[in-house]
């Protein structure tokens, strides 16, 4: 038996011997290939010349065609007899997503199953992936030892002790006029977080390569990995036909790739995502596409839902949808051409789309409309009040392109209807509740269970920026100084340290969602965006202050009981003259500002300059209620219809809408039927007619109110410290 045994070991030690390795070299496909026959790119498999059914040899073949992932499919049996006859069409192998070796349909996956390109780097890497993921972990490893073994226990270690431990390749010391002035163990135990020492580093603009810097890069492998899957599920769901190039005529746009690398907190590689995209930058108006029109829900109609979602208990689901623009399909009287991408080139072909492919400027609206006709097979009818709201039977729902929130009494009632968009082909997927929304985090204070808006993550990046981060940056009270901010053409230019009109963005959307204390400030910062000076600079910091001082705060959510509407228009008449120079027309306009609550909580506010030059304080609060009537009367709409759809019975005894005005000027033109007028408002009476018979007509209250309880006055000028928090505390509850 020793003896048999030696021999059949000897046997397989010259067996392996004769073995022939073919390395894989990345060969472009002829125009004379077949195109049925296997892809020219091979992964390494082994060929022997005895036995080719022996287990070694099966073995090392499918190790190797395993390290090459999905994409690069295996090769035929050697037994296989389907090569010979040339008319037969041969069968493509490959492995499915499991790793099983399977005969696959070429027909529909040209590009994923066909000849590749394969980046020379990817190759290389590729081999060295297994030394590189067993570096990884035992760097982490390491780590964790060194942490571990940095006990405080009753001396405190010092900086020459921790310079000389083993985290000391991690740690980097530097001194600058910081304002500390404690003692170094201090420092070292009360500023310093051990688990910092472990990240590695943070994101940057490497984890967003272009094509040639991710396959040439230390990850080049793992992008191609992600490309070939990007690819076989665009053609999985039938994204395009590969054609011939069309005539000269044809307009054949480029494609692009998108790389995107996502990390762990501790800096480690989490995911590696590829987008493939189109060029729509170089589509043609008329030829590639005609309307590109596309609605995203409005935020009044958000806090209109959570005011209901609090007074009747409702539950809410967020969903999201993937893939969200391929489930489209291009319009019939469209033609979309595209490059192949690169990677997956043939030559003389391009790609036709059938679906709206990312960075088509036509995508959002086809997707639009496909959501709409999708809801309306659900029986989920679309609102003439706004576009993205869909109320149902039972259910209602508002969609912000491929984010969708779904509010109903029943939890059930959600389900089946994300049970029937599912069937009827839209592949939505359930997240957590509305606890954050575009941005928006929507926490729920332990102590008085009231719901609250806030923009934290925003705020913390706008204080980064301007570099008020700091520990020793002065806070603020209010966001603005009393007086108004002006063109300063002959000030000082702007010191550079950040972008003015970036920072102005940020501040906008952070005003417009959860903070309308600083509407007013911001708004008069973002008329100077394309001049701005140094004083306009220090403006925007004094907002960074006072955002700092007040960080953790946000909108709080505690509607009264009664389902009222109230608008508090305001008009600050002539702000800015004798500040402005009096040469400029803008220093006699006037400000408009107002802001419009539901139940006791604002739904929208506003703060701009006038377009008109009113000549008394009468006509600048004529259109200042102008203005807010332009938005008051949709809302009352809306609420009537979600209080039907929600089965809130919403009438003159549920429903008091009142206008606060502090004008008596204002409040007796607006109760003036047309085509009456007062003796010194004849010549623009006649622009106030529309709002004046809605008045009527809708049994709207006029009310006249104290100045220091109107509450549009925070969004006309800058108030004093007390006449401010007062106001806030009224509109934002803290």
């Amino acid at each position: 038996e020793q003896k048999e045994c030696l021999s059949r070991q000897r046997e397989r030690t010259a067996q392996r011997q004769r073995v022939k390795w073919v390395d894989k070299e990345p060969v472009r496909s002829t125009p004379d290939s077949n195109d049925d026959a296997p892809p020219a790119l091979l992964p390494r498999n082994v060929v022997s010349d005895s036995d080719s059914n022996s287990s070694d040899d099966d073995s090392s073949a499918g190790d190797a065609s395993e390290s090459e992932g999905d994409c690069a499919p295996a090769l035929p049996p050697e037994g296989d007899n389907s090569n010979t006859n040339s008319n037969t069409k041969r069968p493509q192998w490959g492995r499915d997503p499991d790793g099983r070796l399977r005969r696959l349909n070429i027909t529909g996956h040209s590009l994923s199953l066909g000849s590749k390109q394969v980046p020379v780097h990817a190759v290389r890497l590729s081999r060295k992936k297994k030394k590189y993921r067993q570096r990884i972990r035992y760097h982490q490893e390491k780590g964790d030892r060194a942490l571990n073994s940095m006990i405080l226990e009753d001396e405190l270690p010092s900086i020459r002790d921790v310079l000389e431990s083993p985290l000391a390749k991690f740690i980097h010391f530097a001194a600058n006029a910081c304002g500390y002035n404690g003692t170094a163990e201090d420092l070292m135990v009360n500023w310093i977080h051990p688990l910092f020492l472990k990240a590695k580093a943070k994101a940057s603009k490497h984890d967003n390569p272009n094509w040639w810097q991710a396959m040439n890069g230390p990850f080049a492998d793992e992008y191609w990995q992600a490309a070939c899957k990007e690819i076989r599920t665009l053609e999985e769901m039938g994204a395009w036909d590969v054609v011939d190039r069309p005539s000269s005529e044809k307009n054949v746009i480029k494609s692009t790739w998108a790389f995107k690398l996502k990390r762990f907190p501790d800096g480690l590689a989490k995911k590696f995502k590829t987008r493939f995209c189109a060029r729509g930058d170089m589509q043609l108006e008329g030829v590639d596409f005609f309307k590109t029109y596309a609605p995203v829900v409005q935020w009044t109609t958000v806090r209109l839902l959570l005011i209901l979602e609090v007074l009747l208990g409702l539950k809410s689901k967020q969903g999201d949808i993937t893939a969200t623009f391929l489930h489209a399909n291009v319009p019939e009287d469209e033609e979309i051409y595209v490059e192949m991408p690169l990677g997956f080139e043939k030559k003389g072909k391009v790609l036709k789309l059938k679906k709206t492919l990312y960075g088509l400027r036509q995508s959002p609206r086809a997707f639009w409309q496909y959501l709409t006709k999708k809801m309306n097979e659900c029986r989920m009818q679309q609102t003439k009040f706004d576009p993205c709201l869909f109320v149902g039977g039972k259910v209602m729902c508002i969609c912000y392109v491929d984010d969708l929130i779904f509010w109903s009494l029943e939890n059930d009632d959600i389900d089946e209807l994300a049970n029937k968009l599912i069937a009827v082909g839209v592949d939505l997927e359930e997240e957590d509740n509305a606890a954050g929304f575009l941005g928006v985090q929507m926490e729920r204070d332990t102590e008085t269970g009231l719901l609250e808006l806030k923009q934290t993550d925003l705020i913390d990046r706008i204080l980064e920026t301007m570099g008020l981060d700091a520990g020793t940056a002065k806070s603020k009270w209010t966001p603005a100084e009393s007086k108004p901010l002006v063109k300063d053409s002959d000030g000082a230019a702007i010191s550079g340290d950040f972008s003015y009109s970036s920072m102005v963005g940020m501040l906008l959307y952070l005003a417009g969602h959860s903070r309308p204390d600083i509407t007013y400030a911001v708004n008069c910062a973002a008329r100077y965006m394309f001049c701005p000076k140094h004083s306009h600079e220090l403006a925007l910091k004094r907002i960074g202050r006072y955002l700092k001082a007040t960080r953790n705060h946000g909108l709080v959510l505690n509607p009264s009981k009664e389902l009222k509407i109230d608008d508090y228009p305001d008009a600050d008449f002539a702000g800015m003259y004798g500040y402005e120079v009096s040469s400029d027309p803008s220093c006699v306009k006037s400000r408009t500002g107002y802001t419009i609550t539901v139940a006791d909580f604002p739904v929208v506010w506003q703060s701009k300059l006038q377009t008109e030059t009113a000549t008394s304080t009468m006509e600048a609060e004529i259109i200042a209620l102008a203005h807010s009537a332009k938005e008051l009367f949709p809302i009352m709409d809306m609420v009537d219809l979600l209080g039907n759809a929600v089965g809130l019975p919403v009438g003159d005894t549920t429903m008091n809408v009142s206008i606060h005005e502090d004008n008596l000027g204002a409040l007796i033109l607006a109760e003036t039927l047309p085509p009456q007028f007062t003796p010194r408002s004849k010549h623009y009476a006649i622009t106030t007619i529309w709002f004046r018979e809605q008045i009527v007509a809708r049994g709207i209250k006029l009310l006249k109110i104290d100045a220091t309880e109107q509450l549009g006055d925070i969004f006309t000028k800058g108030l004093a410290r007390a006449a401010f928090e007062y106001l806030r505390k009224r509109l934002m509850g803290w």
